[in-house]
């Protein structure tokens, strides 16, 4: 008896294959340009991706804005990671993105990196650096295009808030070749002729490629050597760039770098009007301090008995003076008495005593000494001195 036979279904065929599709590949980079394009209300977006001889189809969920926001447009050449996978109900396979990014953006990415870590290893983007911002700047230094909606976004914030604010605009390319040199001058120009005490750097957002001059070392190097303050605020609030790093403050867009650097007139008016009532209550807690003191003193017996104080001073003084004198004449008779004392010890030592006595002290004429000893020989003339002269005298 033969078995019976298996009838498919075309919806069971598609979902085996499905799964045999998806079983077998691992998500993976797929390089290619894209064509028939659609961003779908949805969100989604459906393209093919094609190459020299063949094409593939393609969608993106939810990567409607991620593709507006790279400019993808049919012709583009892409790289997206995803997987296959197989749309039953036309049983068409096609390639699922995840991620996506303008062909080269790899390398560019890899660019980024590098540039990142050496300048870092460098020091450059270390918080010690960092200046910072002032408060209120008188002139504002900004290196942008002069026909980017980043600098009409930027003056219109200013004038709203403060519109008699000095503002120096330095024109400049912000994407292409030659941009990062431009801008650095820029920078440069601002700090050579101290024309502004803060430098803000600014373009609107873009795709890496767009936002990539300020990415370059060249800039970069000029933003960490500024003796001015700059704010980098170089794109949307997703888009980092070396610029950012380098730079004294980093904010995510142009209309927030003119919020940050000017702040808002009634934000500064109340922060004034503070100040003051706790200056006032500083002034008046002081002045009822001192009016006390003062109080407490004009009531005190200083004060009230001048005169008492004055002659109470006096009588300290009349005994002061009393003390001194008497502490001055004891210290007079000590001395004398002892005066007295050396004096007669110095007189019973005096050698002219003994003479008086009948006594002469011998003297060797040829050393003029007293002769202490009588160790002499017969016929040494000696000279002898009595108390009233002297004679010379022989030795028998």
């Amino acid at each position: 008896m033969e078995a019976p036979e298996q009838i498919w279904e075309v919806s069971d065929v598609n979902r085996a294959v499905r799964e045999i599709v998806e079983g077998s590949l691992l998500p993976f980079w797929l390089r290619g340009e894209v064509g028939s394009l659609v961003l779908h209300r949805s969100g989604h977006a459906y393209f093919t991706l094609k190459d020299t001889s063949s094409q593939l189809r393609a969608v993106f969920f939810g990567g409607a804005a991620q593709c507006a926001k790279l400019g993808v447009a049919n012709g583009s050449k892409i790289e997206a990671f995803g997987n296959l996978t197989v749309y039953e109900v036309r049983g068409e396979y096609q390639f699922s993105a995840r991620r996506l990014r303008l062909a080269g953006l790899g390398d560019l990415q890899r660019r980024f990196e590098e540039v990142r870590r050496r300048l870092a290893a460098e020091g450059l983007f270390d918080q010690e650096r960092k200046r910072p911002i002032p408060v209120l700047p008188k002139r504002i230094g900004v290196v942008t295009s002069p026909t980017g909606a980043a600098i009409r976004d930027f003056l219109q914030i200013i004038n709203r808030r403060f519109p008699n604010v000095n503002i120096r605009i330095y024109p400049c390319m912000v994407q292409g070749q030659g941009a990062a040199e431009q801008v650095a001058r820029g920078v440069e120009f601002f700090n050579r002729t101290r024309g502004a005490d803060v430098i803000v750097v600014t373009r609107g957002g873009g795709s890496m490629e767009d936002l990539w001059p300020f990415n370059e070392e060249r800039l970069a190097r000029a933003v960490a050597a500024s003796a001015i303050p700059v704010i980098s605020a170089v794109g949307h609030e997703i888009d980092f760039t070396i610029c950012d790093f380098a730079a004294d403050l980093r904010v995510p867009t142009p209309s927030a770098a003119a919020e940050l650097v000017i702040g808002k007139r009634e934000e500064m008016a109340a922060k004034l009007e503070r100040l003051d009532k706790d200056l006032r209550n500083v002034l008046a807690l002081t002045l009822t301090r001192l009016r006390s003191r003062f109080e407490r003193a004009a009531g005190s017996f200083v004060f009230r008995e001048p005169k008492h104080l004055v002659e109470m001073r006096r009588q300290q003084l009349d005994e002061l003076e009393s003390r001194l004198f008497s502490s001055a004449e004891n210290l007079l008779l000590r001395h004398r008495s002892r005066l007295d004392r050396l004096a007669g010890t110095l007189a019973a030592l005096n050698p002219r005593r003994q003479l008086e006595r009948g006594y002469a002290i011998l003297f060797d004429p040829a050393e003029n000494r007293p002769v202490t000893t009588s160790k002499l020989s017969a016929g040494t003339l000696l000279r002898a001195q009595l108390a009233d002269g002297e004679m010379d005298v022989e030795v028998k």
